[in-house]
């Protein structure tokens, strides 16, 4: 059977307290995990009560610090942009305001594909297309419409070129 009352009255409030504040289900889930510990409840108790698995609460219950509560928070929840560091997220912001046939491409409008390539040759950060749009999104970048053209058309460029 588990210690009842193993944590500090302080500890407790704390806890409690920080509950009250949460607007993340899994921290709330994990304060909870150990509130329940502290009460005397069983690893497989709190798994059902609150249902969840049995791995998850012995890994709160074990990882869990009562006096450190950014230890219940999960890195996962910052988003993934471990990788991306502020110089990163700077070069592709100026990156996408630049054309890309000054770079040397034949192509004349970025796409997140072609953004996450471009940067991950630079950069040596590789990073997927999706993870470009989110940071793009987090920036509230938006597209600059291009005109549209018929496949019958050629573009001014193409009629010099020929």
């Amino acid at each position: 059977m588990p210690a009842k009352g193993h944590f500090r009255r302080s500890q407790r409030e704390n806890l409690v307290s920080f509950l009250k504040e949460s607007n993340s289900p899994q921290l709330t889930q994990r304060i909870l995990i150990l509130l329940l510990m502290d009460d005397g409840k069983t690893y497989q108790e709190i798994s059902d009560f609150l249902g969840c698995g049995y791995r998850t609460v012995a890994y709160w219950c074990v990882h869990g610090d009562p006096d450190n509560l950014e230890s219940l928070q999960d890195g996962r929840e910052k988003g993934n942009y471990q990788k991306a560091t502020s110089e990163y997220i700077n070069f592709l912001m100026e990156t996408i305001e630049k054309d890309p046939t000054e770079l040397g491409y034949e192509f004349g409008r970025w796409s997140t594909s072609r953004l996450a390539t471009y940067l991950t040759k630079v950069t040596k950060i590789e990073l997927s297309k999706e993870q470009v749009r989110r940071i793009l999104n987090k920036k509230k970048y938006a597209y600059k419409k291009g005109k549209i053209q018929s496949r019958g058309q050629t573009r001014p460029e193409q009629e010099e070129s020929i």
